[in-house]
């Protein structure tokens, strides 16, 4: 079985968007519940020389839009960086899986071996296709999906592998003998 571009490009960035759109609404009720100040849970970092909690996402949304604007060849829109609530957030990660939905995937996969030139600190490269989205654009758009998540387990919010790793997916793709006779 042969996979395309377009297929691992909008399953790995929907998916992941749409589990940590679901990670920021528990956010949102942690807030609310315990009465912490929104501001402060956006600019909380694992570190100091670290981004904050809010970049983090702003991030992981520009590493999914811009490597899927990339391969199809068409212009990425781009966001100001200027979310000051959760919900704020949440727009931006809808309007970006939004676009990621609108893209062709004949454009996608038409870049496999299509060489793709982008900036990586501040240094121009090209790459073919796949390897830019394999080796470049998935990496990056992780490590801030998952710093995210790992700033609000700091923080407290009550969230794990399971919000994460959504359980949907299993539901969708699971082909076992047991889950095929419930459908």
């Amino acid at each position: 079985m042969s996979i395309s571009l377009s297929e691992i490009t909008s399953a790995t960035f929907i998916q992941m968007l749409e589990a940590l759109s679901g990670i920021l609404e528990k956010a949102k009720s942690y807030v609310e519940a315990r009465r912490v100040d929104e501001a402060v849970l956006l600019e909380t970092r694992l570190i100091p020389d670290m981004f904050s909690f809010s970049r983090q996402v702003q991030l992981a949304c520009d590493f999914a839009r811009r490597p899927a604007a990339l391969l199809a060849g068409v212009e990425f829109p781009d966001y100001p960086n200027d979310e000051k609530t959760l919900s704020d957030l949440q727009a931006r990660i809808a309007k970006t899986v939004k676009f990621i939905r609108s893209l062709e995937a004949g454009m996608i996969n038409q870049a496999t071996g299509r060489r793709i030139s982008f900036s990586a600190r501040r240094i121009d490269r090209v790459m073919r296709g796949a390897d830019y989205l394999m080796r470049s654009a998935i990496p990056n758009f992780y490590f801030h999906v998952v710093t995210a998540y790992d700033i609000l387990r700091q923080c407290g919010v009550e969230i794990g592998k399971s919000d994460f790793v959504t359980m949907a997916i299993y539901e969708k793709f699971d082909l076992s003998e047991k889950t095929r006779a419930e459908r």
